[in-house]
C-alpha cells in the first residue's frame, strides 16, 4: 500500500507504526473510543441556542458568504447555467459592491472549463479569488472502477479545477475494507497533481447519511485524513440526511485532534440542507468553539450550498434597511 500521509515537518503523521495495511488501519479505527451520541447531540443543541448581537451578525453573515461553495450539480446543467452561477459568485449583490465574494463555484467535471472561462481573471488559477471545485470519482454514488475515477479526476484537473470533491466507496467502508478505501483516496490525491507541479486540493466526501452511526463517521473522518485528504466533507447533498450539526461537530473534533497531534490543519465542509443564515451561523459557532476561530477561513471551512447565498443576502439587506426586499432582490441562477 502507498504511504503518502505526512505532517508538515515530513514525519509520518499517523498514530500507528509501519505501513497502512488493511489490518493496521482496522486495528486503529476499531480502537477509537466510541462516540457519546447523547453528549454530542446535547452540545449541538446548546450551540443552536446561541444568540448574537446585530453588529456581530453583520460580520457573521459576511463570513458565511466568504465560505460558500456556490453549487450546481444537476443533470440538466448547461454552459449558460454555469455562467450564470459564476456571475452570481463574482457579484453576489449588484447593488452593493462591498459584499464578499464566495470561496468557490462547484460543478460537475465536464462543466469545469465553462466555469474557468467565465471566471476569467477572478479564477484562483489565474491569481483571482474564486476557486473552481469539481465533483469527481463517479459522484454521487462512487460506483465505478478506480480507473474511471482516476480519469474523472485527471480530466477535471486538466480543465482547470482547483479543488476535487471525491466520494468514498461507502460499500467498501461499511464492509470493513478500510485498506481499499485508503488506497483509493491516496490514488485520487496523486491524480490531483497539476502539470505545473502543484495539486488541486482534495475534499473527501464521506456521505455521512449512509454511514448510519456516529462511530462510523469518526472512523471515516480519520481514514480520510490519514490517506491525505485536505478537507473532509459530510455529504453529496443527494442523500438524506445530508449535513447535520452533530455530524459536523464530530468531524470538527477529529480535525482538532489531528491538529493537536500533528500540527497540520485539515478543512471541514458541511454540504446539503444548509439553506438559512440562522443555520449557517450555528455552524460558525460550532467551528469557533470546537476547532478554533482560525478555522473560520476558506482554506479550512466551507459550506456546500446552492440557496444559502440568497438568504444571506436578504438578511444583510434586512440589517441595512430594516426590512426585506421583494422576491426580485436576489438573482436566480
Amino acid at each position: 500500500m502507498t504511504d503518502t500521509s505526512h505532517s508538515p515537518d515530513g514525519a509520518l503523521a499517523r498514530p500507528f507504526d509501519g505501513p497502512a495495511t488493511d489490518a493496521a488501519l482496522r486495528r486503529f479505527l476499531d480502537g477509537l473510543p466510541g462516540v457519546d451520541a447523547v453528549g454530542l447531540e446535547q452540545r449541538a443543541a446548546t450551540i443552536g441556542t446561541r444568540s448574537i448581537k446585530s453588529s456581530s451578525k453583520a460580520a457573521a453573515l459576511d463570513a458565511v458568504l466568504s465560505l460558500i461553495d456556490l453549487t450546481t450539480l444537476e443533470g440538466a446543467d448547461t454552459r449558460g447555467r454555469v455562467r450564470s452561477l459564476v456571475s452570481k459568485a463574482i457579484t453576489p449583490d449588484p447593488s452593493d459592491p462591498s459584499v464578499p465574494r464566495v470561496a468557490a463555484v462547484c460543478v460537475y467535471n465536464d462543466m469545469v472549463h465553462h466555469a474557468v472561462e467565465a471566471l476569467g481573471a477572478h479564477h484562483a488559477g489565474s491569481g483571482g479569488d474564486i476557486a473552481v471545485a469539481a465533483v469527481a470519482t463517479a459522484f454521487p454514488s462512487g460506483r465505478a472502477s478506480l480507473a474511471v475515477k482516476l480519469q474523472d479526476t485527471a480530466d477535471a484537473v486538466a480543465a482547470g479545477a482547483d479543488e476535487i470533491d471525491m466520494v468514498i466507496d461507502r460499500g467498501a467502508f461499511l464492509s470493513g475494507r478500510f485498506g481499499q478505501v485508503y488506497d483509493e483516496i491516496v490514488a485520487i490525491k496523486n491524480a490531483c497533481r497539476r502539470s505545473d507541479g502543484g495539486h488541486a486540493h482534495l475534499k473527501v466526501i464521506l456521505e455521512t447519511g449512509e454511514l448510519s452511526t456516529y462511530d462510523n463517521v469518526r472512523k471515516a473522518s480519520w481514514l480520510a485524513i490519514l490517506a491525505g485528504g485536505d478537507f473532509i466533507k459530510t455529504s453529496t447533498g443527494k442523500v438524506a440526511p445530508a449535513a447535520t450539526l452533530p455530524v459536523t461537530l464530530l468531524m470538527l473534533e477529529v480535525v482538532r485532534d489531528w491538529h493537536l497531534g500533528t500540527g497540520q490543519r485539515i478543512g471541514v465542509k458541511p454540504a446539503g440542507g444548509i439553506r438559512t443564515s440562522k443555520d449557517a451561523i450555528k455552524y460558525l459557532v460550532a467551528v469557533a468553539e470546537t476547532a478554533g476561530e482560525e478555522w473560520i477561513a476558506p482554506t479550512l471551512f466551507r459550506f456546500g450550498a446552492s440557496s444559502l447565498l440568497d438568504d444571506v443576502l436578504m438578511q444583510k439587506q434586512k440589517l441595512t434597511s430594516g426590512h426585506y426586499s421583494g422576491p426580485d432582490y436576489v438573482t436566480v441562477v
